[in-house]
């Protein structure tokens, strides 16, 4: 390792000890009965074991205290925890409380909920270099299980590029007699940083499965999961913020007096050679998981007995509900290019899957069996304001560009239409009838009542569809019992929660993997390089409307060109590259909503300060009233800073190894 010293010494010992299945202290083992690196490479299963602990390395994005997700604007945990210093890290990251002296999400090491990359990539490189000693291995799982370390090791790097920009690379782990000279590295430049994990990634692909889901060993990364996350990674690489950012790290150099970032203009033959490398891997990766199988998410099944009604009556509406409802739920289903997988261990009430912690707690009257409600149900995670009001109209447009929308009178309390009224035929299964609820919660976009909990809308898991209301005093809001497990902002996520998912234990869960990356990306991502090469035009347009036709909303031309319906001000904003490129970004906010991608969308783009620095509101929680809820209010201020982009290098290794640099800001 090429690090510190303690790195170099810990190699053998981490992998043994990650290894071994017994429960003995490895340093107590005996002389006459010492197990070595080699003894755990003579067996099949125990090199399974040594690549399973790699995978494990993969960030815990389904637990919500440790998830990336949290990062940005879209999520609010439980009250209570937000002030807790050892939970939600993404939270506390946003209120700005990252710092160098015990970061936050720390993947460099492993502390603050993160996973310590380094010592997966050492697990990775032991695995390589040992491998070869497996018996009853035949050549071609072998070349593949190769393969995968190399793709792993690939991919904690780029995560660490993601964190903190130029990394040290780690390509070997250093021998126990390394000179000391040898043992504190410096940190590489973002283009050579870059370059280490897209050749590796690059190597790694040929031997990777061509098998979509590994048969068996779902979660494992094939030739499709692959070429999708490398073209994932050269999007990266030639976005604003790692491609020429000449505004924010022009001061930022190495010990030789190098800029660590490139600093080519916009425009330069450099800067576009970034932009064509990743049109060639974006289009490489589509056809690869076309030709694979994988595909947009279609709902193919029967609609829940609860919902035949609705189905029969408002089939259209009700398809295109269920396709978005389940399409992250559905385990391994055709989208789902590569997913994280987690041993059931981790989804019991303590670990707590975002599943566990935004499903919706069922009110009495639905209690069978004397079913404990809290466990594994927890009524905490709930939407910002700000993520509800990004959701698209019916007509596919933001909020504040449909002319058709009420802006003024959106906080106005209605009631929805009546069962027997012809205007409730097209809520028929979205929204309750005859119920008080908020205007702005009407005339949505479907993927509005498939993601989010709403006041007047339906809630369905537990088996059962839950008529939804926020209010105190309701399952869904503050009460004397749950005074801290009530939706802080009013508005629930129901995008990672099963329809079948019931409370108790987590046996009773349905479980299924949580999105790294999925075929939507692939396109939106196809939209976005194209849009960035050669403007807006058709090639463009038909990628974004692969993922707006699916989500039951206008072509994304014809509507922006809509005189009838956009504001003059936002009337033809597609046919411009800035104004496409909004677009397609806010389409990806909406698309992935609480997955993430967000965030990291945001910073590429080196908007932080203008997106982050605003409070996240919500609806008063505690209000027992239709009139006392529904008030906009403060829910928590947020800090980002220039300095946020990348997480600070702490203290510590700082000292240990005099050649780090620390990140710009820290």
């Amino acid at each position: 390792m090429k690090l510190t010293l303690k790195y170099k010494v810990l190699t053998v010992c981490a992998f043994l000890a990650l290894t071994i299945l017994s429960s003995c202290n490895f340093l107590e083992v005996v002389p006459d009965n010492t197990i070595t690196l080699e003894d755990r490479f003579m067996t099949r299963q125990s090199a399974f074991n040594g690549l399973s602990n790699i995978y494990a390395g993969l960030p815990n994005d389904h637990l919500f205290h440790q998830t990336r997700y949290l990062l940005g604007d879209e999520w609010l945990g439980r009250r209570s925890e937000t002030r807790n210093l050892t939970e939600l890290w993404g939270t506390r990251i946003m209120e700005g409380h990252q710092n160098a002296n015990d970061p936050m999400l720390n993947f460099w090491h492993g502390w603050g909920g993160g996973t310590p990359l380094y010592e997966r990539i050492r697990l990775a490189n032991t695995f390589l270099e040992y491998i070869h000693l497996t018996g009853d291995l035949g050549p071609r799982e072998r070349r593949e299980w190769i393969a995968q370390a190399e793709f792993l090791k690939a991919y904690f790097h780029f995560i660490l590029i993601q964190h903190y920009g130029p990394i040290v690379i780690v390509d070997e782990n250093l021998p126990l007699n390394a000179e000391s000279s040898e043992l504190f590295q410096s940190r590489s430049k973002i283009d050579e940083s870059f370059n280490y994990v897209i050749d590796l990634m690059k190597h790694a692909i040929n031997d990777l499965s061509d098998d979509p889901h590994l048969s068996s060993n779902l979660g494992m990364v094939t030739k499709a999961a692959g070429k999708a996350i490398l073209a994932r990674v050269m999007l990266f690489r030639a976005s604003p913020l790692f491609n020429g950012p000449i505004d924010l790290y022009s001061n930022f150099f190495d010990h030789d007096g190098e800029p660590f970032f490139p600093m080519d203009a916009e425009g330069s033959p450099a800067w576009r050679q970034k932009w064509l490398d990743a049109e060639m891997a974006v289009i490489d990766a589509i056809r690869e998981c076309e030709d694979a199988g994988f595909e947009l998410y279609q709902f193919q099944g029967a609609p829940y007995s609860f919902d035949a009604e609705a189905w029969a009556n408002n089939k259209d509406v009700m398809e295109t509900f269920y396709t978005l409802r389940m399409l992250n739920v559905d385990p391994w289903n055709k989208e789902l290019v590569w997913g994280r997988t987690y041993p059931l261990s981790m989804a019991s009430t303590d670990n707590g899957l975002i599943q566990s912690a935004s499903n919706f707690r069922l009110p009495p009257e639905f209690i069978l069996g004397g079913v404990e409600q809290s466990a594994n149900t927890w009524n905490a995670a709930s939407a910002t304001y700000q993520a509800m009001n990004r959701y698209y109209t019916k007509n596919g447009l933001p909020v504040d560009a449909d002319k058709t929308f009420d802006r003024t009178n959106m906080f106005r309390l209605v009631l929805t239409p009546d069962e027997d009224e012809d205007e409730y035929q097209e809520l028929q299964g979205i929204m309750q009838p005859g119920v008080q609820t908020i205007k702005m919660y009407l005339e949505r976009e479907p993927r509005f009542y498939a993601n989010l909990g709403i006041t007047g809308g339906y809630w369905r898991s537990h088996q059962f569809i839950v008529p939804v209301h926020m209010y105190g005093g309701t399952a869904g809001g503050f009460s004397g019992r749950w005074q801290d497990d009530f939706y802080w902002t009013g508005i629930g996520v129901k995008k990672f929660v099963h329809p079948e998912t019931k409370s108790e234990h987590t046996v009773r869960q349905m479980h299924f993997p949580y999105p790294i990356i999925r075929m939507a990306d692939l396109y939106l991502m196809k939209a976005e390089i194209l849009n960035e090469l050669y403007g807006p035009g058709p090639d463009v347009y038909v990628e974004i409307n692969k993922i707006r036709k699916r989500a039951g909303i206008p072509d994304v031309e014809k509507v922006w060109a809509d005189a009838d319906l956009v504001n003059v001000l936002d009337l033809n904003r597609h046919l411009t590259k800035d104004g496409m490129r909004d677009i397609i970004l806010h389409e990806r906010a909406i698309e992935f909503a609480f997955e993430g991608l967000r965030y990291w969308d945001v910073v590429r783009y080196k908007r932080g300060p203008t997106e982050f620095n605003t409070p996240v509101t919500g609806w008063n929680g505690e209000g027992f009233t239709p009139v006392t809820f529904f008030r906009l209010e403060v829910k928590q201020r947020r800090q980002f800073l220039t300095r946020n982009y990348f997480w600070p290098l702490s203290i510590e290794e700082l000292d240990i190894n005099g050649n780090l640099i620390q990140n710009f800001g820290w």
